[in-house]
């Protein structure tokens, strides 16, 4: 992974610092995942801080990644494959994808949150077909069908854009038991039509949108949507449901382990820079025993119980650490 030239060494090292711009030229994909999407798209400069609150906003402090963690993203980004990641819940897996769209520049992350009811259609677009009907029956003239046609998070992922959007597909395992074989061919084929444009393209062949990005817009041609770079996903599973071969085959697979005291010390100071007056040192000590007794606690929880220690408002009494014992309550059964 050390090799020489412009793609010779790794893209993504994990250590949380910020890209003073987007990437450089990514290193080619396979020929197989080589995509010819036209068009254009715009695209928020920034991500408006949700990355510093996702991640952490104290730039100076670099953060040792999970083990694997390099290897299997930069594997993804050469592959042009999506990223499973699993493990407990509170390990961090979401906070990959604002990671690599930080340290790679590549903007605001794209997030789908998945939930039982959740279908294809509703990452790729929305279409309100009422709407569009009371406003022809109010005599708008300006209002076309690209009004009522709202890209979803995988959609906007998929457009043509010069440089990959980061895709975060949160808690697939939580869906349908047939939404991971539905974006098989998504996957596979980079693209996807929009049935109402299709049937609008004889009369109107390009038809401006909306996006998951507040305010954006983006041009698709003749009904259809196609990228030119295929977009960093990161799919986060609790392991709630297995996954079919078909899909496992399409995706590659990192596991992210609970972390430990070093990592947990350089999440606080992320969050909370020195953290001047609490003994953090005791305070992750204890959160590790807590673990080790109760079974899976987050490091979410961690955090709101630095937070209050810096708050001013609780002394280290028996009170607080029966306060501790709620806050750091098990997400799953001991053992």
């Amino acid at each position: 992974m050390n090799g020489g030239g412009p793609h010779g060494g790794l893209v993504y090292h994990g250590t949380g610092e910020v890209a003073r711009g987007p990437v450089g030229d990514l290193p080619p994909p396979p020929p197989w995942r080589t995509f010819t999407g036209r068009g254009d798209a715009t695209r928020p400069d920034d991500d408006g801080g949700e990355g510093d609150r996702r991640v952490g906003g104290v730039r100076s402090v670099r953060r040792t990644p999970h083990p694997d963690e390099v290897a299997m993203v930069n594997a993804a980004l050469r592959l042009r494959r999506p990223l499973l990641v699993t493990g407990a819940p509170g390990t961090g897996k979401s906070s990959l994808a604002y990671l690599v769209a930080r340290e790679l520049g590549l903007g605001p992350v794209l997030r789908w949150p998945v939930t039982s009811r959740t279908t294809l259609r509703d990452g790729l677009y929305l279409y309100d077909a009422i709407g569009r009907v009371q406003a022809a029956g109010a005599g708008d003239p300006d209002a076309g069908i690209g009004d009522y046609i709202h890209l979803g998070a995988l959609g906007t992922a998929l457009l043509p854009y010069g440089l990959p959007r980061v895709l975060l597909i949160d808690e697939l395992d939580k869906g349908d038991i047939d939404l991971p074989n539905d974006l098989l061919n998504v996957f596979e084929e980079g693209e996807y039509d929009i049935p109402e444009l299709v049937r609008h393209a004889k009369h109107q062949a390009d038809v401006r949108v909306l996006t998951a990005d507040r305010g954006h817009t983006a041009t698709v041609s003749h009904g259809s949507v196609r990228c030119r770079e295929f977009p960093v996903v990161i799919i986060t599973s609790n392991g709630e449901r297995e996954f079919t071969p078909a899909f496992l085959r399409r995706c590659l697979r990192l596991h992210v382990r609970q972390p430990g005291r070093e990592q947990l010390g350089e999440m606080v100071a992320v969050h909370f820079g020195d953290a001047r007056g609490v003994d953090i040192a005791r305070l992750i000590a204890d959160f590790l025993a807590h673990r080790d007794e109760v079974g899976t606690v987050s490091a979410d929880q961690l955090l709101n119980a630095v937070h209050l220690a810096t708050s001013g408002a609780y002394e280290p009494d028996e009170e607080w650490a029966e306060l501790l014992k709620a806050i750091w309550h098990p997400l799953t059964e001991a053992g």
